[in-house]
């Protein structure tokens, strides 16, 4: 009898960790990846990306970035380490393979491809990511206006809007570097922030702030989060005056009842204070021009960024209960049950501190060591 192949959706960071584990164990498994290679993601994401998380701690499992790699990876260096953890392990991932839908089947799952395809494992891996979808919100007459609107996941980098004034719509942190971007090529750009940022500096007196949270996070969470919000008032307190209301809870607490990851600032907030970034409050409704925000004011702009954030949307799926998928149809925990047994779901947890890929490393373990356990996998 043959051994059926584990089955994992996505060859990003997520399933790489997967699939390299379970080559280690000599557990046969299927790739599947709906773009031309992997880490699709990332290679789509704007030029000037870095990691904000520590090289130490964002590396895949057993394969540590390369030591001459600088401590925040930048976007090109982390596809050539992505690369070589697959070439160096012949992963092999079929590409080109765009998921439909999951089915429950007599004997665990079936993945129906959009070409046709389906697959069928009793053990099915989700690593496609939470930023599968990008979200864009439609606005009102926005159909009246005269310029350029687009999505961050198109945005590149600040060539094409020289000369131009940019409204960036949206302070987390794809919005937040999208604006230090265009305003370090001097492009007249403004920020609009619709309600409070929990904002952290990168570093703190030479220390990376993701090392620092996970210290605070092994206080109790009181004292951690006290801790949090005062170092916030020392280091960002003073935004208010400029147009960012700070929220009432710390950065800590909000990344664990909410999932939310407060921004990392790499230097936005120095061209808000130097008035170079203009903040605005939120979009009432499109003009021909540009926007009226809610305070009544219209701007004139010539291109708008939706840095509106991104979906996992597996309602696209499969159904999500609520006993196993909270508000934001994320899963509860990355080993299903229930009437998701033998679905895992790896890069999908965004509450707890320390950065994504991190997280990556250590819940991937835990789901191939849930896999090996199984009967038909275990080795005779």
């Amino acid at each position: 009898m043959n051994t059926p192949p584990v089955i994992i959706i996505g060859a990003g960071p997520a399933g790489l960790a997967v699939a390299g584990q379970l080559q280690t164990r000599q557990i046969p498994f299927v790739l599947l990846e709906q773009g031309r290679g992997v880490a699709e993601a990332w290679r789509n994401h704007y030029d000037r990306l870095h990691l904000h998380t520590v090289k130490e701690l964002s590396h895949l499992p057993l394969s540590p970035f390369p030591a001459h790699y600088p401590t925040y990876v930048p976007k090109q260096e982390l596809l050539a380490y992505y690369e070589a953890y697959a070439r160096d392990r012949n992963l092999q991932p079929l590409l080109g393979r765009s998921v439909d839908k999951l089915e429950r089947t007599a004997d665990g799952w079936s993945v129906h491809c959009t070409n046709g395809e389906v697959y069928e494992s009793p053990q099915v891996v989700l690593c496609a990511g939470m930023n599968r979808i990008p979200w864009r919100p439609t606005f009102p007459q926005e159909e009246v206006f005269t310029g350029t609107i687009l999505h961050s996941h198109d945005y590149q980098n600040p060539a094409p809007y020289a000369g131009k004034r940019v409204l960036v719509v949206g302070m987390g942190n794809s919005g937040a570097e999208i604006a230090l971007d265009l305003c370090e090529k001097n492009v007249d750009t403004a920020i609009s922030v619709r309600g409070p940022v929990n904002i952290v500096p990168r570093e703190l007196l030479g220390r990376p702030t993701q090392v620092t949270a996970l210290q605070l996070a092994k206080l109790p969470t009181w004292i951690g989060d006290n801790l949090g919000l005062l170092v916030r008032q020392l280091t960002v307190g003073d935004l208010p005056k400029y147009g960012i209301e700070l929220p009432a809870i710390s950065p800590a607490r909000q990344l664990r009842e909410t999932g939310q990851t407060p921004v990392i600032d790499l230097g936005t907030l120095d061209y808000i204070r130097s008035r170079q970034l203009r903040v605005l409050p939120g979009i009432d409704h499109f003009t021909a021009t540009g926007v009226c925000c809610t305070d009544g004011q219209e701007y004139p702009f010539d291109v708008v960024v939706l840095a509106t954030g991104f979906r996992a949307q597996l309602n696209e799926w499969l159904p999500l209960d609520e006993a196993h998928f909270d508000e934001r149809g994320l899963p509860r925990e990355p080993v299903g049950a229930g009437p998701y047994q033998g679905l895992f779901f790896l890069g999908y947890n965004n509450y707890a501190p320390g950065g994504g890929l991190g997280i990556i490393r250590t819940d991937a373990a835990e789901i191939v060591q849930v896999i090996a356990s199984q009967e038909v996998y275990k080795r005779k």
